[in-house]
């Protein structure tokens, strides 16, 4: 029972989901300062998280289903791949390709009914923003094919996500949500980013054009991970700018040493992709290192930490400086 748990867990791909809880949490924090419904901001948070490991799901359904028509695949060679777990469980044969369905469709059904809920609470624009989000679910695994990838997840996690927890918890479309969005939104696709550029050799074997491959290596794609992270820190100028929240919002830059020490440590993968990062107190957390260890992931995983873990980090902060704002 733990095992086929262990299973699920990870083929929802849980240990991604503190991005959806933390951009979360900047947004609710801020409805809620204006007087929202809490109860509500909770329960869209449930939606998204099950939205978001649906669109896991089924994106690595498709993978798969692409995977095994490639001419020369072979399951023990995959396997013996120690760095890509993608579609590993299935690969392997711990799961089956209707459980995959069937798991999506349980994920989904569970973050439709909760709109459908919100649509009768709250009125027609919450069909806008779940007919967006829908698109972005059933549609992800496609773009991410033709370099839209990251895109995709800038609008879901940025407008969307924002603009629908203020209208569903205010009943008021605000333009200033979606101007709060700006940070962590780019510190989420930052996230998607790194792990396109550690797959960069696999997309280019696979046929996965993304924004990191069109580069000639892996190092020249790292000039857009500077503008990711130099746009993630400039961006909170803009909520003090159309008087959004006050200097306080700059407690996120006490997480820039934490993105130096990333993109360096990006740095030594391009050019070595097996070296495997000095593990400091401020990577952390970093679970399941046991099994990444077995399975020699750790060059992989641990940057994925590293990388989660900032945003974490620069979206407590941006937090704690939105609610130092109001008193």
């Amino acid at each position: 029972m733990l095992n086929k748990v262990s299973t699920i867990l990870e083929c929802s791909r849980v240990f991604s989901l503190p991005m959806t809880i933390f951009s979360w949490i900047v947004v609710f924090i801020y409805s809620a300062l204006y007087s929202g419904n809490i109860k509500y901001g909770i329960l869209a948070l449930i939606a998204i998280s099950f939205a978001h490991m649906g669109t896991n799901v089924l994106d690595d359904y498709f993978d798969y289903k692409l995977l095994i028509k490639q001419i020369d695949f072979d399951k023990k060679e995959y396997l013996k791949n120690t760095q890509k777990t993608k579609c590993r469980y299935l690969v392997s044969g711990m799961m089956k390709e209707s459980d995959l369905i069937i798991l999506a469709l349980i994920y989904l059904c569970i973050s439709g009914l909760i709109g459908i809920f919100f649509y009768l609470k709250c009125g027609t624009p919450v069909l806008y923003f779940a007919f967006m989000g829908g698109l972005a679910v059933c549609l992800y695994s496609l773009l991410s094919r033709i370099r839209l990838s990251e895109i995709t997840v800038a609008l879901a996690y940025g407008p969307l996500l924002f603009g629908g927890i203020y209208y569903v918890m205010t009943k008021t479309v605000s333009w200033e949500a979606f101007v709060l969005s700006l940070p962590t939104m780019f510190m989420t696709v930052v996230l998607l980013y790194i792990h396109t550029v550690m797959d960069y050799d696999y997309d280019l074997k696979e046929g996965h054009k993304t924004i990191a491959n069109t580069f000639d290596s892996q190092f020249d794609s790292l000039i857009v991970l500077k503008i990711l992270l130099c746009c993630a820190y400039i961006s909170p100028i803009m909520l003090c700018i159309f008087d959004i929240a006050d200097w306080q919002v700059f407690l996120s830059y006490i997480t820039i040493p934490l993105a130096m020490d990333l993109y360096k440590s990006m740095y030594d993968y391009s050019i070595d992709n097996s070296s495997v990062p000095e593990k400091k107190w401020f990577h952390y957390p970093m679970e399941n290192m046991q099994n990444i260890k077995k399975l020699n992931a750790e060059s992989f995983m641990i940057r994925m930490y590293q990388s989660r873990n900032l945003m974490i980090y620069f979206s407590l902060f941006l937090t704690l400086g939105i609610i130092l704002s109001t008193i």
